[in-house]
């Protein structure tokens, strides 16, 4: 495997699927019946050779792996690919999400399918280039590329205020992402490379540390999102297509905590020590004041969108906790978090196709015409809670466990975000499901179809698999966490005999 570009052959297949469905000519049901199948067998074909990747993966070495390395532009850009245990398991899940999304847009998107499956397989190229990419700049295309395909599919096939909310989340997104920019433009003057690889062995003076940590947090905190910067998100959400919500989600939520991680803390270790109770203080905002929101709300996405932002909360707080148990929970709940608000995005576009509304007081009783979609609907919900035996459970504890060994009162009042995640959740749950079923509207409905149970069945056996048995996330993760942490810790002791020099003279 070591001789096979896999990681070239993971990242553009979608791409190369793409392709195919342009040459597919013709409107007629043949074309779209082609059109669907092509997407669907290119996304199942890179989650398998995701897969070879996995199988593939030495984990014990805390390492890049797979490497691929060929020049392109002197020292300033070249094409070099890799993973670790940390960007492992985020290409996996990225590509385990694609198929359910041509799935769930099967029958639902009948208008520009070409372009619409087009969209969504380019998208993944990106989303895959992201957590593959070893060059500075390289990062920066795939990065920022994926912006135009996502804004396209909210735009196109958006909601009644498509246009606005496309537009707010490329101009947010773009705009953080242009201090990102000049940060590596900073740093390849500084260290004459952008290879990431070279990069993490550079030592960048302590002032020059704090500015470029700031340019990459602006970036990255607005693509998690972090409280303030988080109000891109309900908008994007509620008019994004059904797939387009479990992608924004799944997976584009996690390039801010990935980003984070491979570069925040790893790069900038002074700075992120000396700014890790800016970052707690966000995140306990984001954890309390956005889940006192989705309280409030009457719109299932949006409830959920802001149920996302508290959730990112535990990450970023698990994250700059900069321990063990912190990193591997922050970690974990964002690939748990990808499997479960995706999935809840899915349930909300199931009775969303059928209603065409997702006003929380349009629904109740559903649990009397729709037993099997109350049940998996059940599980999503008790593992958005952090239910003990979910992997919803599994992220969140570890978080407060990191956080708690560093500020108490951080974890403390945290752990209020568990009890209103609770709060909304099972309100929502107990309108919608539970209660009499007296809306005329309703009583015809139909229960999941073999298509949406062959969606959601499956995420609902990894919820409750990684929640009783989470070694095979953190088998991956472990070796490239504990290099992770002790070399922040080897920097942050280097630098404490030069302060205290310094002081001295």
């Amino acid at each position: 495997m070591s001789d096979w570009p896999i990681l070239s052959v993971v990242t553009f297949l979608p791409a190369f699927g793409a392709l195919i469905i342009l040459l597919i000519s013709g409107q007629g049901e043949v074309a779209l019946r082609n059109i669907r199948n092509v997407a669907l067998f290119t996304t199942v074909l890179t989650f398998v050779v995701s897969l070879a990747i996995w199988a593939g993966f030495d984990n014990a070495n805390p390492g890049f792996q797979m490497v691929e390395k060929h020049a392109w532009i002197g020292n300033f850009m070249n094409y070099h690919m890799g993973v670790d245990g940390i960007s492992m398991l985020f290409v996996i899940l990225t590509t385990f999400l694609m198929p359910f999304c041509i799935l769930a847009s099967w029958d639902v998107i009948q208008d520009r399918v070409k372009e619409y499956m087009v969209a969504f397989l380019i998208l993944e190229t990106f989303m895959i280039g992201v957590f593959c990419a070893l060059d500075l700049m390289l990062f920066y295309v795939f990065f920022e590329a994926g912006l135009i395909p996502m804004f396209i599919i909210i735009g196109v096939w958006g909601g009644r205020r498509r246009v606005y909310a496309s537009f707010k989340f490329f101009l947010y997104t773009l705009a953080g992402s242009v201090l990102m920019l000049l940060a590596m433009m900073a740093m390849y003057w500084q260290a004459d490379t952008t290879d990431i690889t070279v990069l993490l062995e550079h030592d960048f003076p302590a002032s020059m540390q704090t500015w470029l940590w700031l340019a990459f947090f602006a970036s990255f905190a607005v693509k998690l999102p972090m409280w303030p910067v988080h109000t891109w998100l309900p908008d994007a959400h509620v008019e994004a297509p059904t797939a387009g919500s479990v992608i924004l989600a799944g997976i584009l939520l996690k390039m801010g905590g990935y980003g984070f991680l491979r570069f925040s803390l790893p790069m900038f270790p002074l700075a992120s020590a000396d700014l890790a109770p800016f970052v707690f203080t966000l995140s306990v905002i984001a954890i309390i004041y956005t889940s006192l929101v989705a309280m409030m709300q009457e719109d299932m996405k949006k409830l959920i969108a802001y149920s996302s932002v508290a959730h990112m909360g535990f990450v970023t707080m698990g994250i700059f906790a900069a321990n063990t148990h912190g990193i591997q929970g922050g970690i974990y709940q964002m690939l748990s978090h990808g499997l479960v608000s995706g999935a809840l995005f899915l349930c909300v576009g199931v009775v969303y196709d059928r209603m065409h509304t997702r006003e929380i007081a349009a629904y109740g009783g559903l649990v009397n015409r729709m037993p099997k979609y109350a049940a998996l609907f059940m599980i999503f919900t008790l593992a958005n809670v952090g239910l003990p035996g979910t992997s919803g459970f599994v992220g969140e504890f570890l978080t407060l466990l990191g956080a708690f060994q560093v500020n108490t009162w951080v974890a403390f009042f945290a752990t209020f975000g568990v009890i209103l995640s609770a709060a909304y959740a099972l309100w929502l749950y107990r309108r919608v499901i539970f209660g009499a079923l007296e809306k005329e509207s309703l009583k015809s409905i139909l229960d999941l179809s073999a298509r949406e149970r062959a969606i959601l069945i499956p995420i609902a056996v990894l919820v409750i698999f990684f929640g009783v048995y989470p070694a095979p996330v953190f088998d991956v993760t472990a070796a490239s966490v504990d290099a992770l942490i002790n070399n922040y810790q080897a920097a942050l002791e280097a630098a404490r005999p030069a302060a205290t020099a310094a002081l001295g003279q």
